[in-house]
């Protein structure tokens, strides 16, 4: 699916930056009014791409509302636990957030690094390569993340508590939206909760936080000017739907569809809905591979996204690297964008099957594929920690933590991995009382 090749484009605008500077260097004049003209003109272009008509098939078999989302998914279980048992809980959720913790930090200081840099730089480490324990020194070591974590406070010589990620923001967000609006909050809840804690935010959040607080309704506020709306935005903040709706992958679901609405649309949105469906299942699932095909089952059976991973799934068997994963998602999606929804899927999938059960092969290798990768490698951590439990990560990707996770929340700037556990536990509860009868 190769997208409109544009390197013509950018090079008439690289061409156009380059001799207004010259022209200025050598006292032209009307360089403004020049600059002016190709400003007006591309902005009319833009205007004229926004307007064009989409595909009317296509937009029948992916729409963005639940109901005929509902309608056009795929036969499935819907609800897997018949009870809540706190104690099983338990150990599953602190599987799937110390899993979702380990393979955001370990991507998060190389993320979006191409696979050569980082085998480049296991080799500066004298470390193998995927890495299995966090990196041992990164570049930049204090430059800030999120504008506030260094760099090197995501490597295993420096780590001291769980450093700032929006991914884990996100995570930390959906508990207090369920906490203050209930389990039936809604996407204006979402946005309420936005303005209130987010002080900034990237891509399409970003886009929307900007007009939420413009006054545009949650509803609109997504579509507004947001070429973003396919990106990886919405399912980097799907898990907390999963772990609010252990063993119940519609209903995690349909909170993720509540919530990613607000920022998303059609890809976005599915991206959110599959997996949060997925790390719900994994609660109750024996390996990634039924997770994920649940995960299938509570979005369109013929939209793009499924159908993308429908095609991992079936080259899962030859696809024993990240290497070859690359390469095979490089082929597939010529031109996609590096933080789309669906190629970083796909990555995901593949870490998922590599892997298995094996918690350090799955994020390890998932981080090694490039693209996106402390989120891919997060939500494969929340996947297979959901199966395995606590009990089945090695003790060196949560040693460190020391009971803190940052946050660049207003008013939050810490909370207690212990609390966040409780209050998880607490909601969770309160959920599956009032939607498993």
């Amino acid at each position: 699916m190769a997208y409109p090749d544009v390197s013509k484009l950018r090079n008439i605008l690289e061409q156009l930056h380059l001799y207004s500077q010259l022209q200025h260097e050598y006292g032209a004049h009307g360089i403004e009014a020049l600059l002016t003209k190709a400003e007006q003109t591309l902005q009319s272009i833009v205007e004229e791409l926004k307007a064009l008509p989409v595909d009317a098939v296509l937009a029948e078999q992916e729409p963005s509302d639940l109901v005929r989302i509902r309608q056009l998914r795929p036969d499935g279980p819907r609800l897997l636990w018949n009870l809540f048992d706190s104690a099983i809980y338990r150990e599953k959720l602190e599987g799937a957030l110390f899993g979702r913790i380990a393979g955001n930090i370990l991507g998060a200081p190389v993320e979006g690094c191409s696979p050569r840099f980082m085998e480049a730089l296991a080799r500066e480490n004298a470390d193998p390569f995927p890495p299995v324990d966090y990196w041992k020194y990164v570049p930049q070591p204090f430059e800030l993340r999120n504008e506030h974590s260094p760099r090197e406070a995501y490597t295993r010589t420096k780590m001291n508590g769980v450093p700032v990620d929006d991914d884990l923001v996100y995570t930390l967000l959906g508990l207090l939206v369920v906490e203050e609006y209930g389990p039936d909050f809604s996407t204006g809840d979402i946005a309420k909760a936005w303005l209130k804690y987010l002080p900034f935010a990237y891509t399409a959040e970003e886009i929307t936080l900007k007009n939420l607080n413009a006054g545009i309704p949650a509803t609109k506020a997504g579509d507004w000017d947001n070429p973003f709306t396919e990106w990886i935005g919405a399912d980097i903040r799907a898990d907390p739907w999963g772990y609010l709706a252990p063993g119940y992958p519609e209903l995690a679901a349909e909170m993720a569809y509540r919530d990613a609405y607000v920022s998303h649309r059609r890809q976005g949105i599915y991206g959110a809905m599959f997996f949060s469906a997925a790390i719900a299942a994994a609660f109750q699932a024996q390996n990634p591979i039924e997770a994920i095909r649940i995960g299938l089952t509570e979005i369109p059976a013929e939209c793009r996204l499924a159908q993308h991973i429908k095609w991992a799934l079936a080259e899962a068997p030859r696809i024993k690297s990240y290497r070859q994963a690359r390469e095979a998602v490089d082929q597939r999606f010529v031109g996609m964008p590096s933080a789309h929804t669906v190629n970083n899927a796909c990555l995901t999938v593949f870490g998922l099957t590599i892997g298995g059960i094996d918690f350090t092969r799955v994020i390890g290798e998932t981080v090694a594929m490039g693209l996106d990768n402390d989120c891919t490698a997060a939500t494969a951590g929340s996947i297979v920690g959901a199966i395995i439990g606590k009990a089945g990560i090695p003790a060196h990707w949560y040693r460190n933590l020391n009971n803190i996770i940052a946050t660049y929340m207003n008013g939050i700037p810490q909370m207690e991995l212990t609390d966040v556990i409780e209050r998880f536990i607490e909601q969770a509860a309160r959920v599956y009382s009032r939607y498993s009868d």
